[in-house]
């Protein structure tokens, strides 16, 4: 269930993950222990408060969102551990109480090798917006970092 051979897989399988709504699919990419922030600023610990976190939104207002992730870089921080950086754009669908519209986050991930698989520890997601106004800025080059 776990597609991350290498560090630079994440971007594509927390996608995968996400867009089948699969929360076991979501676990398998956490160490138990591992931490996450949300784009709001929520802060869990635990892959069953992961798990907690995104199991009623898949269930309701994320239930027909989909996530387009793009790698950014892959730092290795040593044989077993490295920084994935990666943007992340959120399509909500009718569900959602604001209406089908997007919002782009840049994702930080720490992943480490543990009896060789490789699995993210940390995970932090930050909304863009326009710090002079909050308005969510959606990225026009997807391709620029």
């Amino acid at each position: 269930m776990n597609q991350m051979n290498h560090p630079e897989d994440a971007p594509e399988a927390f996608q995968a993950a996400w867009n089948s709504h699969d929360m076991k699919a979501l676990a398998a990419l956490f160490h138990g222990n591992a931490s996450f922030v949300n784009r709001f600023g929520h802060y869990v610990r635990g892959v069953e408060e992961i798990v907690g976190l995104h199991a009623p939104i898949h269930a309701t207002i994320y239930s027909e969102s989909t996530l387009d992730n793009e790698l950014i870089d892959a730092t290795p921080i040593g044989d077993d551990a490295a920084v994935v950086h990666f943007w992340s754009r959120l399509s909500s669908g009718p569900a959602h109480p604001a209406g089908p519209h997007a919002v782009d986050t840049l994702i930080l991930a720490v992943l480490t090798r543990e009896a060789g698989e490789w699995r993210i520890k940390a995970l932090e997601n930050v909304t863009l917006t326009n710090p002079r106004t909050g308005e969510i800025v959606l990225r026009d080059d997807k391709k620029t970092a």
